[in-house]
């Protein structure tokens, strides 16, 4: 789980305890300070971090600069990456110790990179120095995997709510439910969207899309070879124009309003998603398929596809279906939802949709 450090050091005294009151209240996992007394009194919640240029007998975790692969100690260290050197540091810090707080000079995120896959499968913490909010979420989800923590310096206690904020914004997984079609109907033309997106969809991976806000249907991307045409493996080819897709934050979006730089959320078979950007919502009139469905609590699931057999859905186990090859009794992924939806967010109304 990622958490974040707040550094004190270098927060205006006028700003103290504002912050640290923040830090509490918002459970940021850990405080950093060079002097004692401002973690003395933290509640035990939370990691007390004294970071000072010599080891100290201390009751607070103690961290301290390392730039010598020799003088490496055996609990914790800062190292500044500046250069090959220290680059080879703090690799292997982030293999052998329990924290490890890098701060790199170089502005891009190459050295943060080499960092990340050497401490990969390794027992201790990554800790990385961000500048500021944006920087930290590049941080934590770099290369898919990101830094374990963050420190950040806040300039007041807005800082802290929104790194807080910005922690818990992990997608969360979804409860899958397997639906039993019931019937399929050629509808003619219609116009449908191509979701294509700035990411890679995994074989197993698609986006949910369905007629009605009450339930979805698991679409699978191009990832699995086709014929007469190369594999788009950033493409769902997701249903007609009114279709809602599940986004992030259990928000939906009518396919039609998609743009480039919209999120919408991949969800894989076992129902793990992950926040993706929309690169392109491709509109095209083609003859349509609606596919009728029903959850085994009897909740009526409708989605309107391209009547294309390229067009695929994902089945139990990640099964991948054809639509002009399914029949009534065949099996589907899918997500139920029991709220309805105004503007695209979930509220507890009536509202019938047929």
């Amino acid at each position: 789980m990622k958490f974040a450090w707040i550094d004190l050091r270098t927060v205006a005294e006028e700003h103290r305890t504002a912050v640290i009151d923040a830090a509490v209240h918002s459970r940021v996992a850990g405080v950093v300070a060079d002097d004692p007394a401002l973690l003395d009194g933290l509640p035990p919640t939370i990691t007390r971090v004294l970071l000072v240029s010599e080891p100290t007998d201390s009751p607070h975790l103690v961290i301290t600069p390392v730039d010598d692969l020799d003088r490496l100690p055996s609990g914790s260290a800062f190292v500044t990456v500046s250069d090959d050197r220290t680059l080879k540091l703090a690799c292997a810090a982030a293999q052998r110790l329990d924290h490890t707080v890098v701060a790199f000079t170089d502005p891009t995120k190459i050295p943060l990179e080499i960092v990340i896959a050497a401490a990969d499968g390794a027992p201790g913490k990554l800790i990385t120095v961000v500048s500021d909010l944006v920087e930290a979420a590049i941080v934590l989800e770099c290369l898919e995997h990101g830094s374990d923590g963050v420190l950040l310096a806040p300039s007041d206690a807005s800082d802290v709510f929104q790194l807080a904020r910005l922690l818990e914004a992990a997608s969360p997984p979804l409860e899958l439910t397997t639906l039993t079609v019931e019937s399929l109907t050629h509808n003619g033309l219609g116009d449908r969207v191509c979701v294509d997106t700035a990411s890679h969809f995994r074989e197993d991976e698609g986006i949910l899309v369905g007629s009605f806000s009450s339930g979805f249907i698991l679409c699978c991307s191009e990832t699995h070879p086709l014929p007469y045409m190369p594999t788009r493996p950033f493409r769902v080819n997701a249903g007609a124009l009114h279709s809602y897709v599940l986004g992030p934050a259990n928000r939906t979006n009518y396919l039609s309003e998609l743009r480039s730089g919209s999120k919408v959320l991949a969800v894989d078979s076992e129902g793990r998603t992950r926040e993706i950007t929309v690169g392109r919502a491709k509109l095209e009139s083609r003859p349509m398929l609606t596919i009728t469905a029903r959850s085994p609590e009897g909740v009526v699931v409708d989605l309107m596809v391209q009547d294309d057999w390229h067009v695929r859905v994902l089945g139990p186990g990640g099964k991948v279906l054809n639509v002009t090859e399914l029949r009534p009794g065949d099996q589907l992924l899918g997500y139920v939802t029991s709220e309805q939806r105004h503007v695209g967010l979930p509220i507890g109304e009536f509202c019938k949709e047929s």
